[in-house]
């Protein structure tokens, strides 16, 4: 990806209309190369910089701010678990599997009435349907005991597996032990802190417990408490996580969840402050692989913000407010926009549609019409090159087997206020083994629409919740 800046105007992903998808079946594995780069402008890019002001940092302070800021290493849930797959297919299928189960629940999420009270509460990452894809490291308590937990953007709720432990599932790390820790203190009952979630309940010595349920009857129960944790080196004290005595699901070795989500109870929102109510995240691409490729996750404000992104306002949905909806106006493939009806990516006044940027999401989903539009664009660019059988939902499928290098047509993410996003070759299509490429594209069951991780990965991510934008910048993976 290229990144261009033009005096104050701000430049957004600049890729031709095809780019080239160099295959090769050997060690490494593939590479993707673009050609023929060009500008285009993002017209509102600059106007919505400049009523995000505050979030922009200068170049020349970036880096002496950059060593203050928490930053940790993204990986794969398969690099943390060591998860083997008999051949890529299976680690495909897998794939696919844990994000069908991903999109059931935050269609059931979404299609369920919700107090504002509820803050936080279900608003889970698919960790109950095993579906959590990427990990960091924490340390928890002091000393610091450090755990794998699943990152996810549309989760509140901090939380880990705790000694004495009257249920527990296998993790990679040791449970922790909140006696062993010099800074645990759990939270009283009643409490501003206790209130917040609607699952809570007092124990025998007034603390708060906690319960956190997921749609396929896994859960999380414990005691609320006071903690500190470290994050690269820094350590934050008086964060609100969860202590799970009682666990159950398919949790894939991960010791518990770090919520990135919008609500109250994010890691986010708790370190408002010193992270100024932004993150930034760069998805490795997973390659052939087991996802043993590492990415970033950086919390605060002036690390987060990259010079030259191109920025998108937030929606924020009352019925769902842990989740970062952006406005999409329209999708383009080859550099031409389809022809979509008005207003089908539109988030309602009732919840309903809209569309989610979510890290647990493999596949972006699109609706049954704005899908078969991309999809028949997509494969009339491509022109008469080998179709494949369908993988599960992916049904567009080319065997490239017998190529060397193959031209792809971009596909572009239309924003409102002129914003655009555009994705080359890697962000579209995924290897299912064998020299069989897949569009990573599906179709929604429901009006809502997942911009998913495979389209994430390779850019630099900036979530800036205080000011209501994200920003698509430069790739730092």
């Amino acid at each position: 990806m290229q990144f261009v800046a033009n005096g104050n105007v701000l430049l957004g992903l600049v890729l031709a209309a095809t780019s080239v998808l160099i295959v090769s079946h050997a060690s490494p594995p593939p590479r993707f190369h673009y050609i023929n780069p060009h500008n285009f402008t993002a017209a509102a890019a600059a106007s919505v910089s400049a009523s995000g002001s505050s979030s922009t940092a200068s170049a020349s302070s970036s880096a002496a701010r950059r060593s203050r800021n928490p930053s940790l290493s993204l990986l794969h849930r398969d690099a943390v678990s060591g998860a083997t797959y008999p051949s890529r297919r299976h680690e495909v299928l897998g794939l696919v599997a844990r994000g069908n189960a991903r999109v059931e629940y935050l269609v059931k999420r979404l299609a369920s009435t919700y107090l504002p009270e509820d803050l936080g509460s279900d608003v889970v990452s698919g960790l109950g349907e095993g579906s959590g894809e990427y990990f960091v490291r924490v340390g928890v308590g002091s000393p610091p005991t450090d755990q794998y937990l699943v990152v996810d953007s549309g989760s509140d709720v901090i939380w880990v597996q705790c000694r004495p432990c009257d249920q527990c599932y296998a993790q990679t790390d040791p449970l922790f032990d909140p006696a062993t820790s010099s800074s645990f203190s759990g939270v009283a009952c009643g409490s501003a802190i206790c209130r917040m979630l609607p699952r809570t309940g007092c124990d025998d010595a007034e603390k708060c417990d906690y319960e956190v349920s997921y749609g396929d009857g896994s859960y999380t129960k414990g005691e609320l408490a006071l903690e500190t944790l470290t994050f690269g080196g820094t350590a934050v004290q008086g964060v609100a996580i969860g202590c799970g005595h009682r666990n159950s699901g398919l949790f894939v070795g991960a010791a518990g969840l770090l919520g990135l989500g919008w609500g109250p109870m994010s890691i986010v929102a708790q370190l408002a402050g010193a992270a100024g109510g932004a993150f930034s995240y760069c998805l490795a691409s997973r390659g052939t692989g087991s996802g043993a490729g590492a990415g970033s996750l950086v919390l605060g404000r002036n690390e987060a913000v990259p010079t030259g992104a191109v920025w998108v306002p937030l929606v924020r949905n009352n019925k769902a407010s842990s989740f970062y909806y952006v406005a999409l106006a329209g999708i383009g493939v080859g550099g031409e926009r389809l022809p979509l009806q008005d207003g089908l990516f539109q988030l309602t006044e009732d919840g309903d549609g809209g569309v989610v940027m979510d890290t647990g999401t493999a596949v972006t989903r699109l609706p049954q019409e704005a899908y078969s539009a991309l999809r028949d664009a997509f494969a009339g660019a491509m022109g008469d090159l080998p179709r494949a059988a369908a993988v599960s939902l992916l049904d567009t499928c080319y065997d490239l087997s017998g190529y060397t290098s193959v031209r792809v047509p971009t596909v572009s993410f239309y924003f409102d206020q002129g914003a655009v996003l555009t994705l080359p070759a890697r962000n579209l299509l995924v290897e299912v083994g064998g020299g069989v490429y897949c569009l990573a594209f599906a179709p929604s069951s429901s009006g809502l629409s997942i911009l998913g991780n495979i389209q994430q990965e390779g850019i630099q991510i900036t979530v800036d919740s205080a000011n209501g934008f994200i920003g698509f910048g430069p790739n730092t993976c």
